[in-house]
Protein backbone atom coordinates (compact mmCIF):
# COMPACT_ATOMS: atom_id res chain seq x y z
CA UNK A 1 0.00 0.00 0.00
CA UNK A 2 1.21 3.46 -1.16
CA UNK A 3 1.41 6.34 1.54
CA UNK A 4 -0.35 8.43 -1.51
CA UNK A 5 -2.19 7.08 -4.14
CA UNK A 6 -2.61 8.27 -8.19
CA UNK A 7 -5.89 9.80 -7.05
CA UNK A 8 -3.82 11.96 -4.07
CA UNK A 9 -5.41 10.62 -1.43
CA UNK A 10 -3.35 10.07 1.75
CA UNK A 11 -3.65 5.92 2.27
CA UNK A 12 -6.52 5.96 0.22
CA UNK A 13 -8.74 7.25 2.18
CA UNK A 14 -8.54 11.19 2.45
CA UNK A 15 -7.43 13.68 0.19
CA UNK A 16 -4.07 15.84 0.99
CA UNK A 17 -5.43 19.22 0.37
CA UNK A 18 -8.06 18.78 2.48
CA UNK A 19 -5.93 16.87 5.38
CA UNK A 20 -4.13 20.24 4.98
CA UNK A 21 -7.38 22.11 5.54
CA UNK A 22 -8.49 20.41 8.66
CA UNK A 23 -4.97 20.98 10.34
CA UNK A 24 -4.93 24.64 9.88
CA UNK A 25 -8.25 25.28 10.49
CA UNK A 26 -8.05 23.10 14.50
CA UNK A 27 -4.87 25.42 15.01
CA UNK A 28 -6.81 28.65 14.44
CA UNK A 29 -9.26 27.18 16.62
CA UNK A 30 -7.01 26.72 19.01
CA UNK A 31 -5.19 29.45 18.98
CA UNK A 32 -8.70 31.31 19.06
CA UNK A 33 -9.22 29.13 22.16
CA UNK A 34 -6.09 30.04 23.77
CA UNK A 35 -6.37 33.45 23.39
CA UNK A 36 -9.63 33.79 24.79
CA UNK A 37 -9.40 31.55 27.23
CA UNK A 38 -6.49 33.24 29.00
CA UNK A 39 -4.33 30.84 28.20
CA UNK A 40 -0.49 31.69 29.93
CA UNK A 41 0.57 33.93 32.41
CA UNK A 42 -0.53 37.32 33.07
CA UNK A 43 1.67 40.06 32.56
CA UNK A 44 2.76 41.19 35.60
CA UNK A 45 2.80 45.02 34.44
CA UNK A 46 -0.90 44.89 33.69
CA UNK A 47 -1.60 43.52 37.27
CA UNK A 48 -3.91 45.44 39.80
CA UNK A 49 -2.41 46.92 41.90
CA UNK A 50 -2.61 49.85 45.14
CA UNK A 51 -1.82 53.49 43.59
CA UNK A 52 -1.30 56.44 45.98
CA UNK A 53 -1.06 59.67 44.57
CA UNK A 54 -0.72 63.76 45.92
CA UNK A 55 -2.83 66.24 44.20
CA UNK A 56 -2.41 70.03 44.17
CA UNK A 57 -5.73 72.23 44.36
CA UNK A 58 -4.91 76.23 44.82
CA UNK A 59 -4.99 78.94 45.67
CA UNK A 60 -7.64 78.70 47.47
CA UNK A 61 -9.51 80.63 50.71
CA UNK A 62 -9.40 79.66 54.06
CA UNK A 63 -13.21 78.72 54.64
CA UNK A 64 -12.86 76.17 51.77
CA UNK A 65 -9.74 74.40 53.65
CA UNK A 66 -11.82 73.95 56.32
CA UNK A 67 -15.19 72.90 54.68
CA UNK A 68 -12.67 70.07 52.56
CA UNK A 69 -11.56 69.24 56.48
CA UNK A 70 -15.65 69.26 57.39
CA UNK A 71 -16.83 66.91 54.86
CA UNK A 72 -13.47 64.59 55.32
CA UNK A 73 -14.13 63.82 58.82
CA UNK A 74 -17.51 63.77 57.77
CA UNK A 75 -16.43 60.99 55.95
CA UNK A 76 -14.90 59.18 59.02
CA UNK A 77 -11.62 60.66 57.31
CA UNK A 78 -11.70 58.20 53.78
CA UNK A 79 -14.18 60.36 51.22
CA UNK A 80 -14.58 57.54 48.06
CA UNK A 81 -13.56 59.16 44.64
CA UNK A 82 -16.21 59.32 41.66
CA UNK A 83 -16.29 59.90 38.05
CA UNK A 84 -19.21 60.52 35.92
CA UNK A 85 -21.91 59.72 38.38
CA UNK A 86 -20.56 56.31 39.82
CA UNK A 87 -18.71 55.41 42.65
CA UNK A 88 -14.71 54.47 41.93
CA UNK A 89 -12.67 52.17 44.03
CA UNK A 90 -10.36 54.73 45.51
CA UNK A 91 -10.63 57.58 48.41
CA UNK A 92 -9.04 60.67 49.69
CA UNK A 93 -7.44 59.84 52.73
CA UNK A 94 -5.87 63.39 53.91
CA UNK A 95 -5.76 66.93 53.19
CA UNK A 96 -2.69 69.21 54.12
CA UNK A 97 -3.08 73.09 53.52
CA UNK A 98 0.01 74.92 52.79
CA UNK A 99 0.63 78.68 51.78
CA UNK A 100 0.26 79.31 48.58
CA UNK A 101 3.16 81.28 46.59
CA UNK A 102 3.23 83.53 43.91
CA UNK A 103 6.05 84.35 41.84
CA UNK A 104 7.91 87.41 39.99
CA UNK A 105 10.94 87.85 37.27
CA UNK A 106 13.49 89.57 39.26
CA UNK A 107 15.49 92.12 37.35
CA UNK A 108 17.96 89.87 36.06
CA UNK A 109 15.19 88.13 34.26
CA UNK A 110 14.98 85.12 37.00
CA UNK A 111 11.82 83.16 38.06
CA UNK A 112 11.70 83.65 41.71
CA UNK A 113 8.82 83.73 44.67
CA UNK A 114 7.67 86.79 45.34
CA UNK A 115 8.26 88.18 48.83
CA UNK A 116 6.00 86.07 50.89
CA UNK A 117 2.79 88.38 52.24
CA UNK A 118 1.41 87.70 55.19
CA UNK A 119 -1.44 89.47 54.32
CA UNK A 120 -2.32 87.60 50.72
CA UNK A 121 -5.80 86.76 51.75
CA UNK A 122 -5.45 83.89 53.65
CA UNK A 123 -4.88 81.78 50.29
CA UNK A 124 -4.14 78.41 49.98
CA UNK A 125 -2.59 75.52 48.30
CA UNK A 126 -4.78 72.29 49.54
CA UNK A 127 -2.43 69.03 48.95
CA UNK A 128 -4.76 65.95 48.88
CA UNK A 129 -3.70 62.24 49.54
CA UNK A 130 -5.23 59.71 47.70
CA UNK A 131 -5.39 56.32 47.43
CA UNK A 132 -6.97 53.77 45.05
CA UNK A 133 -6.74 50.80 43.26
CA UNK A 134 -5.96 50.49 39.36
CA UNK A 135 -6.64 47.54 37.52
CA UNK A 136 -3.17 47.89 35.30
CA UNK A 137 -0.07 50.24 35.93
CA UNK A 138 0.34 50.53 32.20
CA UNK A 139 -2.46 53.17 32.56
CA UNK A 140 -3.17 54.17 35.86
CA UNK A 141 -6.63 54.59 35.37
CA UNK A 142 -8.26 55.83 38.66
CA UNK A 143 -12.00 55.91 37.15
CA UNK A 144 -12.13 57.37 33.89
CA UNK A 145 -8.57 59.37 34.27
CA UNK A 146 -5.13 58.54 34.29
CA UNK A 147 -2.88 59.37 37.01
CA UNK A 148 0.74 60.66 36.26
CA UNK A 149 2.86 63.05 38.05
CA UNK A 150 2.48 66.69 36.32
CA UNK A 151 -1.05 65.43 34.80
CA UNK A 152 -4.02 67.71 35.29
CA UNK A 153 -6.57 65.59 37.17
CA UNK A 154 -10.34 66.54 38.23
CA UNK A 155 -10.42 65.28 42.20
CA UNK A 156 -14.25 64.73 42.69
CA UNK A 157 -15.67 62.73 46.02
CA UNK A 158 -18.99 62.61 47.67
CA UNK A 159 -18.36 65.40 48.92
CA UNK A 160 -16.41 68.08 47.08
CA UNK A 161 -14.76 68.89 43.70
CA UNK A 162 -11.98 70.39 42.20
CA UNK A 163 -11.82 70.74 39.05
CA UNK A 164 -8.36 71.42 37.87
CA UNK A 165 -5.78 69.58 40.48
CA UNK A 166 -2.06 68.68 39.58
CA UNK A 167 -0.44 65.21 40.52
CA UNK A 168 2.34 65.27 42.47
CA UNK A 169 3.76 62.38 43.37
CA UNK A 170 2.11 58.42 42.37
CA UNK A 171 3.38 55.53 44.42
CA UNK A 172 2.51 52.04 43.42
CA UNK A 173 1.76 48.49 46.00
Amino acid sequence: MKLIDEKGKLFGKINIIDLLVLVVVIAALAFAAFRLLGGGEANPVDAATKLTYTAKVGPLDQETYDEVLRQLEAAGGRDQLMADGELVDGYVTGVAAEPHKTYETDANGQVVPSAEDPANGGRYDLIFTVEANVPSVTTNKVGTQEVRVGKTHILKTTHFEFAYSTILTCDWG
